[in-house]
Parts: C-alpha cells; sequence; structure tokens
C-alpha cells in the first residue's frame, strides 16, 4: 500500500512524487500529465505535489532536470567503462551514452527536448541542461584541440554530432529504424559509431 502523507519526510515525499510523474509522464505525455494523477500514484493528497512543485510545470521542470543530470552521468559511464581515453573514442563513448539514456527513459528523453513543455526554463533545469551540453563541447574541444566557441568550424563539429546521435535515438526509441531494431545492441552500437564517425573526420 503506497504511504500516507504523514509517513512520508519532505525529501522522500519528494523523491516520491518525481518518480511517480515519471510514470506518469511515460503513460501520457506531456498533455495528459496532471499533478491529480502523480497524486493518486503515489496515495498522497491533491496538494502534496503542488505543494512541492507549485504546479504541472514545475514538476515536469524538476523531471527534466532529473533527467539532464541523468543523461549526462549515463555519458559519463560510458566514457568511464571506455578503456581507450583517447579524445575520439572518448567522445564516441559518450554517443553510447546519449543512446543509452534514451532508451532507458524514452519519456525522459522526449520532455528534455519537447517543444510543448512549457517555457520558461527553471535556473536548475537551464544549469542541468547547459551542464549536458557542455560535456559535448568540451569532448568536441579535446578532439579538435580548440573550442568551439572560438572556432566555428568546431562548433559546427558539436552541430553535426550532436544531430546525428540526437536524430539515432530519437528514431531507435520511435521503432523507426526497422531492421535495427531486431539485432544485438552491440551492432546498434557499432552502427551508431560509424555515423559518427562520420562527422568526426
Amino acid at each position: 500500500m503506497p504511504k500516507s502523507k504523514d509517513n512520508y519526510h519532505h525529501g522522500d515525499l519528494r523523491a516520491a512524487l518525481i518518480k511517480a510523474g515519471e510514470a506518469v509522464l511515460a503513460e501520457t505525455g506531456v498533455t495528459g500529465f496532471s499533478l491529480r494523477a502523480v497524486a493518486k500514484r503515489v496515495g498522497v493528497s491533491h496538494s502534496a505535489p503542488a505543494h512541492h512543485f507549485g504546479d504541472a510545470k514545475g514538476l515536469l521542470d524538476a523531471l527534466a532536470t532529473e533527467g539532464f543530470r541523468r543523461f549526462l552521468a549515463a555519458m559519463e559511464a560510458r566514457q568511464a567503462a571506455e578503456p581507450d581515453k583517447d579524445a575520439r573514442q572518448q567522445l564516441l563513448a559518450s554517443g553510447l551514452g546519449y543512446l543509452d539514456f534514451a532508451i532507458s527513459s524514452p519519456a525522459l528523453f522526449r520532455l528534455m527536448f519537447s517543444t510543448d513543455k512549457p517555457e520558461p526554463k527553471t535556473l536548475e533545469l537551464a544549469a542541468a541542461a547547459e551542464a549536458s551540453f557542455m560535456h559535448l563541447v568540451d569532448g568536441v574541444a579535446r578532439l579538435r584541440g580548440t573550442s568551439p566557441f572560438e572556432a566555428p568550424a568546431a562548433m559546427n563539429d558539436v552541430m553535426a554530432i550532436w544531430s546525428m546521435v540526437h536524430g539515432f535515438a530519437d528514431l531507435y526509441i520511435a521503432g523507426r529504424l526497422g531492421p535495427l531494431d531486431c539485432k544485438p545492441p552491440e551492432d546498434r552500437d557499432a552502427l551508431l559509431k560509424e555515423i559518427l564517425e562520420r562527422a568526426m573526420v
């Protein structure tokens, strides 16, 4: 049985609401998302989510913030697992982490990059999103030996790599890559790496 509101500590309830929010988001998408549904799933009063997040947008912002943090962690985890610390191989590993996150958390992935999500961003969300973007920028800087903010060609590399990996991830979780869906993960990863190599010549 769900805990009653009185049985949650402040931090525990917030974490439970975010977890439930992710589940509701996966079921309804942004358009059907509501604080009432989240509260019902946790087993607390309808006012409990509002106390922590204000409104549905506040909880969606918190979910997107959590998403970007996990997104960055997934990219860093792939890099840590890659024995080759060469800048090229580390950038490819980061791309695989990008895909790992999209596959493991498709609802959050879509929320984070959705044009339907209400704006403006909170400071926390903006910082989490910026950190993930800078992870890519720093990877390209190591590869090219120059800052993308100082060299337009290097920033073009950032845009090319981002577009390729994001498009691949989005198509994959939507089941739009056809025969690739039936292949083992190592084949999927090998194809993504081959595609990304084309942006890193």
